[in-house]
């Protein structure tokens, strides 16, 4: 589909006193908690605008994981471009660091062809990468070896008290030994707190968020009803052939929410239906942990997800923004 912008985004892209130009166009982001109806409303936004979608879902990256990722079909696509979308193996580890230059160069491109990036996940930090003023410090591999080595002759607690020396911040928030020795990597190489490279509530171009609200009681239930079509539809037969291409060697996709607990039938350690009840209770959990993450951002403008007139609404915050 290669729909072109209509009039009020069209006119916001040509040239003109208090007009934007197409390399200006904002990012549009789609963000709520799991299961609220983000691709839908991605989808139904860049017909009405004339958008592309990128992914930020981290675990819709993966080749494969389909049906435990809820991932939007071709059919349900109806035409719309998807970026970053099954652009990695099971086996690779996903990194916010590589997405952000992804993303943001996939957004480079969708303005050059004079349309709209929509982003689409609620996968927070990959958001934020996206969005926001967010540095990524480098790593060393003899450093962090060096520090490993130091964590296993002297324990975490150790650990953290050198990092409270030199970055308090981190040593306050971080409890587990992979980011502590992160922490103390990044300010071995930079000089600077870890903490100083954490994420500003500041845009890198141009943005609106717009999030799905859904109250508790229902999104609990509509989690419930989707675990149980996931499994209907051929989660254990997924997580089964991913195992045969190397899902278990994943860091991040065998820890995956339904992945990780199919596994447990994989090995006889779970039925299905003990399989899906954990994976309910794990979803939810998450899904709380994302509703924390973005209610906390007050740039997001809030919509509620079975409203019938959602996505006039949200294209009307879209034009708004498009207009000045």
């Amino acid at each position: 589909m290669d729909k072109p912008l209509p009039a009020p985004a069209a006119a916001a892209a040509a040239s003109g006193p208090g007009a934007a130009s197409a390399e200006r166009l904002p990012v549009i982001a789609v963000v709520g908690p799991t299961g609220s109806g983000k691709s839908d409303l991605g989808v139904e936004l860049a017909l009405r605008l004339g958008g592309e979608v990128i992914n930020a879902d981290a675990l819709q990256f993966y080749r494969g994981m389909d049906i435990g990722t809820a991932k939007i079909s071709p059919a349900e696509r109806r035409g719309v471009p998807h970026h970053l979308l099954d652009i990695m193996e099971v086996t690779e580890e996903a990194s916010v660091s590589a997405f952000q230059a992804q993303a943001r160069r996939a957004v480079d491109e969708i303005r050059s062809r004079g349309r709209l990036p929509i982003l689409v996940g609620g996968s927070g930090l990959y958001v934020r990468a996206a969005l926001d003023v967010l540095e990524f410090p480098g790593t060393d591999p003899r450093v962090r070896r060096e520090l490993e080595d130091e964590l296993a002759a002297v324990g975490l607690e150790a650990m953290r008290a050198r990092l409270a020396a030199v970055d308090p911040v981190s040593a306050e928030r971080l409890g587990d030994a992979r980011r502590v020795v992160r922490a103390l990597e990044v300010h071995r190489l930079t000089g600077r707190p870890f903490s100083s490279y954490m994420p500003r509530r500041e845009y890198f171009q141009p943005a609106l968020q717009i999030g799905l609200s859904v109250d508790r009681p229902v999104l609990h239930a509509r989690l419930a009803d989707r675990v149980q079509r996931m499994v209907d539809a051929g989660l254990p037969e997924e997580v089964r052939a991913l195992d045969g291409r190397g899902l278990r060697s994943g860091r991040t996709a065998s820890r995956a929410l339904g992945y990780a607990q199919f596994l447990q039938v994989l090995d006889g350690e779970a039925t299905v239906a003990e399989a899906a009840e954990q994976t309910v209770v794990a979803t939810r959990q998450f899904a709380r942990r994302q509703l924390t993450w973005f209610r906390a951002d007050e740039r997001i403008r809030w919509f509620a997800h079975d409203d019938p007139a959602l996505a006039a609404q949200a294209e009307s915050a879209v034009t708004a923004i498009l207009e000045r």
